[in-house]
């Protein structure tokens, strides 16, 4: 795909389908061991460089991961390209800290208990070494600072800790010395007075010399700060965050609004998008998920309940009510039944990096929009299609209403998303692809994998191609015949911004795998 205004032009060769590898996996649970609620990860979030991982948990915690093949890497910029590194290793995370975000609270004046679950995190711009990121539960969101401080101790003083009698330290020994009275010349009298504890005594005639204790720094250590906290802005549910390309300022999202927030201001934010009727009981539709352009700092997508997706430019007006563009798919004719604005019900929409397509994410499907086209979706890949005739099993049992985020590769050329039975599907949505691959949530992830057929596609105008592909859909079951586990769900996903690399979540899990 290109970010820019010339016509896509489609290789002679569709790109192969990824061969998908486990690499590794962090909370793996043995066999039997029941889930704690507080353990399972609710948001993964990769940041730019694709050096660091950050996963939320429901328990309000927030866990950072950070890259480790790549800082293995020595050598001139000629030793390393004739080794082709980056095809001989994979991405190696391991686990750098973690902190507590988020605290289970209680707003008295609504009797409403709020949650600590973390919504959504995002990574912020680095400085000075330190790593930057916004996390959110329902109503609160945090800025955090995590950097490496280095530990100081007191070294080099006057005692010889090898004459200690006792378990004294010299760090903590510092205030407890004895004190003898010294005479001119430099020697002693026989009285010793002794201060707080006798561990350690000074040599007879006293010290040659006085010599100051100094600070040394030994090791250094982890440490996450709160440096702001952006609180009473919404009535309702934070549902999104979304950083700008300014890297000044942000939005948070819930059900009915939509604010703009500079990220030096906590105690002040302007209301940009407000969708709330003068009379409840006129309310159609909300916000359901929000996110800026990767590139342009006007512009941002916010999608709704109903199956659209709204583009908003800020340079229109203070309140961005009206939107600049507007895509949804019409609905055929004959089709609509009770179910029909659940599952069109969008739950995720992300940005390309280029910012030329937007993929969201319904109960049913995938879609890809291109910002210059809104008559329909430029592409359409069927994730669930084999659940509509169980739509009422799964409208009782409240999985109808289960949120799946949704992810693509650095370079666009294909999409993620997760589903049932700790299964998730990548797509290719190059000109030409036919890729649709089903993967599981485990060390063998290729072991559910069947053969796809390609499906047809049909021709719109000279240049677009609008395609309508299905992932491994059978009646009901899975690609080994058994039949689909709707308590395991695989929500939350992440792809590499430069490698295909990707890290999911089952429970408390994280996985992640290579290509």
């Amino acid at each position: 795909m290109n970010g820019g205004d010339d016509a896509v032009v489609a290789p002679e060769e569709p790109l192969q389908p990824l061969e998908w590898k486990f690499s590794q996996v962090f909370g793996e649970r043995a066999a039997g061991e029941e889930v704690q609620e507080v353990d399972i990860i609710s948001a993964i979030e990769f940041d730019k460089s694709g050096d660091h991982l950050a996963t939320g948990d429901r328990g309000g915690r927030v866990v950072l991961f950070e890259r480790t093949d790549s800082k293995d890497q020595h050598g001139s910029r000629k030793d390393l390209e004739s080794t082709d590194y980056s095809n001989s290793r994979h991405p190696e995370f391991r686990y750098k800290t973690e902190f507590q975000s988020h605290e289970p609270e209680f707003d008295y004046l609504k009797s409403l208990e709020i949650e600590e679950k973390i919504n959504k995190i995002k990574w912020c711009q680095t400085a000075n070494g330190a790593v930057f990121l916004l996390s959110t539960n329902d109503k609160t969101i945090k800025f955090w600072k995590v950097q490496e401080k280095k530990v100081k101790k007191v070294s080099d003083m006057n005692i010889d800790p090898s004459k200690a009698n006792g378990n004294g330290s010299i760090a903590s020994s510092s205030n407890s010395c004895i004190l003898k009275p010294h005479l001119a010349n430099g020697g002693s009298s026989d009285k010793t007075y002794s201060y707080q504890s006798n561990d350690f005594s000074f040599p007879p005639g006293g010290l040659p010399s006085l010599r100051l204790p100094s600070v040394a720094s030994h090791e250094t250590s982890l440490l996450a700060r709160c440096r702001r906290v952006y609180a009473h802005a919404h009535d309702y549910h934070i549902n999104s965050i979304s950083n700008n390309s300014d890297g000044e300022t942000f939005i948070s999202a819930d059900d009915l609004r939509i604010n703009l927030w500079n990220l030096e201001i906590s105690n002040q934010s302007f209301n940009i998008v407000d969708v709330k009727p003068a009379n409840m009981e006129d309310l159609t539709e909300v916000i359901t998920s929000a996110e800026f352009h990767p590139t342009h700092c006007n512009t941002l997508a916010y999608s709704s309940s109903k199956g659209s997706i709204r583009l908003v430019d800020l340079r229109q007006s203070a309140l961005c009510d009206s939107h600049a563009k507007l895509f949804e798919e019409q609905e055929a004719p004959g089709s609509r039944s009770f179910f029909t604005e659940i599952i069109a019900s969008i739950s995720d929409i992300k940005f390309a990096r280029e910012g030329r397509y937007i993929l969201s994410r319904d109960y049913m499907s995938l879609k890809l929009w291109d910002i210059n086209m809104d008559s329909g979706p430029v592409s359409t890949f069927r994730v669930h299609e084999y659940l509509r005739p169980k739509l009422c099993d799964l409208y009782e049992n409240d999985s109808i209403f289960d949120k799946f985020e949704c992810c693509l590769s650095g370079d666009g050329s294909r999409v993620s998303t997760g589903s049932y039975s700790n299964l998730f599907r990548v797509f290719g949505c190059a000109p030409g692809s036919t890729e649709a691959t089903t993967l599981e949530a485990s060390k063998n992830p290729m072991r559910r994998q069947v053969p796809t057929p390609s499906r047809p596609s049909r021709s719109i105008g000279n240049s677009i191609t609008r395609v309508v592909r299905r992932g491994a859909e059978n009646t009901g079951v899975d690609a080994n015949g058994n039949s689909f586990d709707f308590t395991t769900k695989l929500l939350h996903l992440a792809w590499h911004p430069s490698e295909n690399s990707i890290a999911c979540a089952a429970a408390n899990s994280l996985y992640m795998y290579y290509a």
